[in-house]
């Protein structure tokens, strides 16, 4: 019986607007995170950037993508291009501070291991990023 209620709860899930958003949202930052993954790691394995740096470069290239495929895919807004992207931008911005808190936090604690650090610097931007960006750069298509 349990076995039988589980795709019901999963199909009445995915048919929510939030919940399907927030599954593109993932699938797309998902591919954010590998660019941003290599472009961070490239850089610091061969730049004396500091690790924020190399960081906040791959976030801003994959933040990039992520706002091209969420604009077209998980959103389909079709409002003004410049004007969304400025605002992807601020949000972008603002999940950057996430990160570098992060960075900062790691670096006081004597902590050296920069893939670490990477990925709990992007992952506390993640829900920064959905929200802000569905209830201020999307609103208009909640």
């Amino acid at each position: 019986m349990p076995n039988e209620a589980a795709p019901g709860l999963v199909r009445g899930l995915t048919h929510r607007r939030g919940v399907r958003q927030f599954l593109k949202f993932g699938i797309v930052g998902a591919s954010g995170m590998v660019v941003n993954f290599v472009v961070a790691h490239v850089l610091e394995k061969t730049t004396e950037f500091s690790w924020f740096a190399d960081f906040a470069i791959g976030f801003m290239v994959g933040g990039v993508s992520n706002y091209i495929f969420n604009r077209v895919w998980t959103f389909g807004s079709r409002r003004n291009p410049l004007l969304e992207g400025l605002q992807f931008l601020v949000v972008s911005g603002v999940a950057l501070l996430a990160g570098k808190l992060v960075f900062t936090i790691a670096e006081r604690a004597g902590f050296h291991h920069f893939t670490t650090a990477w990925f709990v610097a992007t992952l506390s931007g993640t829900f920064i990023n959905f929200f802000l960006n569905k209830y201020w750069t999307f609103r208009h298509l909640n």
